[in-house]
């Protein structure tokens, strides 16, 4: 959007649920959703997750849950929790990961997506995909945003992988921007813009669709292939 003539803030994110064919993102609930996450992204042995991301490990579901709690009530952030669909009696699915809306700026349409974790079960899945692409939906056809931001470590060759095949353009590298876990963090801007939405939009749905996977479930077209295409 570049015509501002009539520009007004947008309103915060505010759904409680996002379904999607292979998942749902329901916003954060502590009492709900701790034990599962932790069980999901937290244990020892998953430990690695959070190698790039500024906050964790946590030590038990009790510290997990208290952090978020934190971010959403005093830090303005925004977390939805990743699921499998729920079952045939209404039962929700397993937990698979979280992520959060973060440097929220509605006076000027702009929002960022961090602390993404998936665990080993959502990784390289389609339900990944779908989680980024329900984001990123509510937050430009929804709420009208105008920018949505991803950063991430300079030394997280995924998420970086991860931001272009989303449709996230590279901005640039803000060298020496942190200290984190005692090293040094240079980080690497990603954003998406509300005039590039429709066409990152239709590549997501057309990747999303039964007949783009074949009978062992693997894609047939690429996101990047589709968006290009």
């Amino acid at each position: 959007m570049t015509d501002l003539a009539d520009w007004t803030p947008r309103p915060l994110p505010q759904a409680d649920r996002l379904e999607g064919r292979f998942m749902s993102a329901i916003r954060y609930d502590a009492a709900r959703d701790g034990e599962g996450l932790f069980q999901a992204v937290g244990l020892k042995e998953q430990a690695h997750l959070w190698d790039h991301v500024p906050i964790g490990p946590f030590d038990d579901a009790a510290a997990l849950s208290a952090f978020y709690t934190f971010a959403n009530e005093k830090l303005g952030w925004i977390t939805y929790t990743f699921r499998a669909p729920q079952g045939p009696d209404g039962q929700e699915g397993e937990v698979l990961g979280l992520s959060s809306y973060m440097r929220l700026r509605p006076e000027h349409g702009s929002a960022e997506v961090g602390s993404v974790v998936f665990s080993p079960k959502l990784q390289r899945t389609p339900a990944a995909t779908e989680a980024m692409y329900l984001m990123a939906r509510h937050l430009f056809e929804d709420l009208g945003y105008r920018r949505y931001e991803w950063k991430c470590n300079a030394n997280n060759k995924a998420s970086a992988r991860a931001a272009e095949r989303f449709g996230f353009s590279f901005e640039g590298t803000f060298r020496q921007d942190q200290v984190v876990k005692g090293k040094n963090r240079d980080t690497l801007w990603f954003s998406m813009l509300d005039y590039e939405w429709p066409r990152v939009q239709a590549a997501f749905e057309a990747w999303l669709q039964p007949a783009n996977f074949d009978g062992n479930g693997r894609q047939i077209s690429a996101l990047a292939t589709l968006r290009e295409g």
